[in-house]
Formats: C-alpha cells, sequence, structure tokens
C-alpha cells in the first residue's frame, strides 16, 4: 500500500501521565461460570470466579534480560563476558544488537524445507559481515500443525537453524498463531491450519466478531481461549502443546543459536484485537476500527461483568454509538471530544474490553513460561502494535478500538508492561523508525510521544524493550531516529534489541546495503568506542565492497 502504510502500524506509546483526580475504573472480570448462569454456552473450564478489580496491578520485579548476552555474537572481541545467562548491564555496552526479519515464506507451506535456500544462505553470509546479531522467523502455526491436532513438521525449521548456527547468527523464533494475509505487509497467504478453520465454520463464535456479525479467521477469540473447541482441546492447550514440541525438536539450538521466543498473541502477532482489518478493503488508515466483542463468549463476559456491577443494561453490547471502521473519532457519538468513552459506561467497558486483553496474555505466557522456563540463554517476548493516529485526541479512538485503554486520562500501556513484566518478558514495539511530521498532521499522528509512552511504562514495570521498524525502510533518515531513539539514550533507558524489517532484493540494492551496514555499526558500537561517523561511513563502504559479490547472489536469488 503506498504512503499510508507508513502511519499504521508498530508505534509505541508515550507513557501520558494520569490527569490530577484521575483514578482506574473498577470493572468486573467475568467467569464462564457466571456468564453459563447468564444462559451463555461458555464451558465451565472457563469459569473463574466472578471479582471486582482495578486497572491497577501491583509492579513487577525488575528482570535483567539475560538474552542480550546471547544477543551479542562478537562480545568475547570486545573483552565482554559471552556467558548467556550475564545480567543485562555488562551486555548493554555493546549497544544494541541488530536482528533482521526474514521473508514471510521463508519455510515453504508444507514446512518440509526452505524456499528458495541458496538466497536464504547467501543472505546470512552477508548479514554475518555486516555485524548483524542474528535473524528473526514466523513459525507458523498453519505450517508446522497444518496436517492435523498433535502431527508437527519442524523440518524446515530445523535446516534454518542450522544455517543460522553456521553462519554464527543467533535466532528470534516467533510462534506465530496467527494467520499471514490481510495486514500491513502480508505478502503471502498462511491461514490457520485447516483443521482449526473447520472447526470455526461449525462454531463461528471461535473467531473475533464484530457489531455486524463480521467475522474474522485471523485469529482465534480471546473469549474462546478456555473452551475445548479444537478435537478436545482449548486454544490455550494448543499453543502451549506447539511451543512444547518447538521446544523439543529444535532442542540441540535452544539457548545456544534460539535466543528468544517471540510468542504470538493476536491479529499480525500482536497483543490486540483485530479492530483494523484490511483485508477485503473493510478498513483503511486512519479509521478508528471497530470492537471485536460479540462472539458469544465476549458478550457472556460482558453480561456477566455488567451484572456484577450492577448494571445489567450494560451487558448487552458494546457501544452502540461507537461508528464504523473508517470513521474518525468526531464523527462518533462515544469517541468525540466529550463522549461516551469518558462516562461511567464507558469507563466500565474499557476496562472489561482491555483486562481481557490482559488476561489473555497473562494465559499465553503462563503457557509460554511453563515450556521454556530452564531453558538457559532463550528469552521470552510480546509484541505490542503501534497505535499512533488519532494520539493527538482526547479519546486515542484506534486504541481503545484495538484494546488498549489509552486516553488523555488512563495510562494503558502500564497495565500490560506490568503484565508481561510478572513472566519475565521483554516488550516488543513497533514503528520505532517514524517522526511526527512524517505523519498526517489531521489525523493527529504522534508516533514519536506513542514510542516515548512505551517506552516509559517499560521503564516503570521494569522490563526490558525491544524494538521494530513498522515499513521497509533504507534511508538515513529513518535509520538516524531508530538510533536516537533505541541506541543513543542514556545507558538505562537503551532498547535491549532492534529487529529490521525485512530481508528481501531491496535490503540488498548497493546503496540500501551500505547505509544498513553503517546503521548496524552504529547501533552496535555505541557505548562501545568514540567514533564519528564518516569513520562508520568509511568502515561500512569496507562492508558493502568485500560483500559485493554474495549480496548480489542473495538479491537475485530472492527475486525468483
Amino acid at each position: 500500500m503506498a504512503l499510508n502504510l507508513t502511519h499504521q502500524t508498530g508505534a509505541a506509546a508515550i507513557a501520558a501521565t494520569p490527569a490530577p483526580g484521575a483514578r482506574a475504573s473498577v470493572f468486573a472480570a467475568a467467569s464462564p461460570a457466571a456468564a453459563a448462569a447468564a444462559g451463555s454456552a461458555v464451558a465451565p473450564a472457563q469459569a473463574t470466579s466472578l471479582r471486582m478489580q482495578t486497572q491497577l496491578v501491583e509492579p513487577a520485579q525488575p528482570q535483567a534480560p539475560e538474552m542480550f548476552q546471547a544477543m551479542a555474537p562478537d562480545q568475547q572481541q570486545q573483552g565482554e563476558a559471552a556467558h548467556p545467562d550475564a545480567g543485562g548491564e555488562e551486555a548493554r555496552k555493546v549497544g544494541v544488537p541488530v536482528f533482521v526479519m526474514m521473508p514471510l515464506d521463508t519455510v515453504r507451506k508444507d514446512g518440509s524445507a526452505l524456499n528458495r535456500r541458496k538466497a536464504v544462505q547467501a543472505s546470512l553470509a552477508a548479514l554475518k559481515s555486516a555485524g548483524t546479531a542474528g535473524i528473526m522467523v514466523d513459525v507458523w502455526w498453519g505450517i508446522a500443525e497444518s496436517e492435523g491436532p498433535g502431527q508437527y513438521n519442524f523440518a524446515g525449521y530445523i535446516e534454518l537453524m542450522e544455517m543460522a548456527k553456521k553462519a554464527g547468527l543467533k535466532v528470534q523464533a516467533v510462534m506465530s498463531f496467527h494467520q499471514c494475509g490481510g495486514n500491513v505487509g502480508d505478502s503471502v497467504n498462511i491461514p490457520l491450519p485447516k483443521w482449526v478453520t473447520e472447526e470455526m465454520d461449525k462454531d463461528q463464535d471461535l473467531a473475533y466478531t464484530d457489531r455486524c456479525g463480521r467475522r474474522n479467521y485471523e485469529y482465534l477469540s480471546l473469549g474462546a481461549d478456555t473452551i475445548p473447541a479444537l478435537k478436545g482441546r482449548t486454544p490455550i492447550q494448543c499453543y502451549a502443546d506447539f511451543m512444547r514440541a518447538f521446544r523439543d525438536h529444535l532442542a540441540p539450538y535452544m539457548g545456544n543459536t534460539i535466543c528468544e521466543i517471540q510468542v504470538g498473541m493476536g491479529p499480525a502477532g500482536e497483543l490486540r484485537y483485530p479492530s483494523y482489518p484490511e483485508s477485503n478493503g473493510t478498513w483503511s488508515f486512519p479509521g478508528i476500527g471497530e470492537f471485536q466483542c460479540y462472539d458469544r463468549y465476549m458478550r457472556a463476559s460482558l453480561k456477566a461483568a455488567a451484572e456484577a456491577v450492577g448494571r445489567p443494561e450494560w451487558g448487552n453490547a458494546g457501544p452502540e454509538d461507537s461508528g464504523s471502521y473508517n470513521q474518525w473519532p468526531e464523527d462518533t457519538g462515544f469517541f468525540r471530544r466529550e463522549g461516551g468513552w469518558n462516562t461511567d459506561y464507558g469507563q466500565f467497558f474499557m476496562s472489561w474490553y482491555s483486562q481481557m486483553l490482559i488476561e489473555h496474555g497473562e494465559r499465553i505466557l503462563s503457557a509460554c513460561s511453563s515450556v521454556f522456563t530452564g531453558t538457559p540463554g532463550v528469552k521470552v517476548s510480546v509484541k505490542v502494535a503501534g497505535i499512533h493516529w488519532h494520539y493527538g485526541t482526547r479519546s486515542h479512538a484506534p486504541e481503545l478500538t484495538a484494546g488498549y485503554y489509552n486516553t488523555r486520562n488512563h495510562d494503558g500501556y502500564l497495565p500490560i508492561a506490568r503484565m508481561i513484566g510478572r513472566h519475565g518478558a521483554v516488550l516488543n514495539f513497533t514503528c520505532v523508525e517514524m517522526r511526527n511530521h512524517e505523519q498526517p498532521q489531521d489525523a493527529q499522528c504522534m508516533p514519536e510521544a506513542l514510542v516515548s509512552q512505551v517506552a516509559s511504562a517499560a521503564k516503570e514495570a521494569g522490563v526490558g524493550l525491544a524494538g521494530e521498524n513498522a515499513l521497509p525502510r533504507y534511508d538515513e533518515t529513518a535509520h538516524d531516529q531508530v538510533l536516537a531513539t533505541a541506541a543513543e539514550k542514556a545507558e538505562e533507558d537503551r532498547m535491549v534489541a532492534f529487529t529490521y524489517l525485512r530481508m528481501g532484493p531491496d535490503l540488498f540494492q548497493p546503496d540500501n546495503w551500505r547505509r544498513f551496514a553503517a546503521f548496524v555499526k552504529r547501533m552496535t558500537e555505541t557505548g562501545v568506542r568514540d567514533v564519528s561517523r564518516e569513520q562508520v561511513e568509511r568502515e561500512a563502504q569496507g562492508v558493502a565492497h568485500a560483500t559485493q559479490g554474495v549480496i548480489q547472489e542473495a538479491a537475485v536469488a530472492l527475486c525468483n
């Protein structure tokens, strides 16, 4: 998509300080037991006693980002300790390690082998020569468990890990429990496993649903997390079994080559609702999106939550005046300046809607921890979407529909950061490359402010913050912005890692490659040695010249 893509994904949120007198909204987290009592079809297994809660959570204890050492393959040459379990402070002396995202279709759809094997091999050699720490790859549920429940095929991924190991690169493995296709940058189509979509066809309430009844097959509804609807297993059990199988099949690479598990929690792998789906033209930037709480499991929970606070009339549906996907905040009654978002009802609804998302994250991270705890050298991360359009308004409508209860009066990112911190994970945030003035001002886009808020939330929660660029950028302006955001701040505020989107023919064009090599040097050597930009450019030119043959091979092979 043309220019609009620049504004859509990946950014972090600025930690907005609650206005004086602002307080956390009280809400009820409903259980399936209560929902069943309300006439719902929710299974008893989903029940957790009805309880009153607030958005405020006790801060997590700071977690030492152990993965930093594993991410820095050249540490020993720089006189640093290289033990994978060493604390983050030593590793930060080597700047910010840079990873590069692999193509979405790196592994064949049947899971048996790599696509474009020669291109992958040449690309990994080039990345190593430029000083990158490693790569990130999607481990697709729709590929690795496509044949049937419990039938796993990680052959293509094992081949990739072996190639990365030989190249001396680390790997961030993404447990991609979502569909590929329908989001920004999705160039291929990889649906959920067929046996999963067959169950969704039988019970369409397993899919996220909007007010008009449109079903979304990108990711299973979090409302069904504990429903044994997938051949006798719940979605959470399926995710846990998949991660366990991945760990066991790739055991020789865990902790030495594989240094991070990023666990998917929603569409595009992000912890959010599918509130702005691009497929079939449903949504386009900078629309506010729509709430996704109309499957019967979500509605049962909402009904029980409303009854728990003594307002059963609030439990029938989401806000009636919240508009449609492509409207703007002031076009709606709920999101306008003095709209329903700031009423007692609005606070109740947003507290329930956002808490459901946080509890979804808790369930998956608990499952993830049960699998990877005790695996030295492997860190877990969670990706949060950078929804920066209409950030300058009071209601922050696109963030609200996505499940982030972040308004002028309410910090939506600190509760998420604390949830991530309780499991010792890293918060990964996008749009680090964006600048406010590059975005359409009429949509009040503020990516820099958003990144600042999320960074503040991560710091307060004691969790590591990692970054990504939202869209492919090969220019020095974007590189400078990433460097200023991720690497040039005070030592304690540096990002723990940065993942560059994405490997492809454009990256290996000579000018782009030279700029990328200089970017990696500047990122990884910040705080290590005092060098001028001119010196970095000269060194990058040397890298570009030395790797000319291999990048030409990679660029040609990637185009085939």
